[in-house]
């Protein structure tokens, strides 16, 4: 009866969705923009992944900005190896673009790119302990 309700459990663990550990997953701190920053919280949205504005900084410090709450990584679409591709919204001009994202550890490399990939605009983000 014990390994029937270890092995239940040991099943279910393995059942759990792929990305509850995924490494983008978690706090990041974003580079700054016109002169402001936030604090990006990434987490599974569905099968994908998206980060929502939680704080945002200037250089005299945390203000209040009407971007908390606001979605900035969008739909973001696993494809393994610290990759991932989706839509990026850059609040300075109010543009979403095709995104791209390759981790390394705790730092993040986030672009935004139109036209297929012709003019893009990239960003290093790292990961918020």
């Amino acid at each position: 009866m014990r390994n029937l309700a270890l092995s239940a459990m040991l099943l279910g663990l393995m059942s759990l969705p792929a990305f509850a550990a995924d490494p983008i997953a978690g706090m990041w701190k974003t580079q700054p923009d016109d002169g402001s920053y936030a604090y990006v919280k990434i987490g599974p949205c569905g099968a994908n992944f998206c980060g929502v504005i939680a704080r945002t900084f200037r250089a005299s410090g945390e203000y209040k900005s009407p971007n908390i709450g606001k979605e900035i990584v969008i739909d973001m679409v696993p494809e393994g190896g610290g990759r991932y591709h989706g839509k990026v919204w850059r609040p300075s001009n109010d543009k979403i673009y095709v995104g791209k994202i390759s981790l390394k550890g705790d730092q993040m490399a986030l672009s935004g790119c139109i036209l297929g990939g012709l003019f893009c605009k990239a960003q290093d983000w790292t990961r918020v302990r």
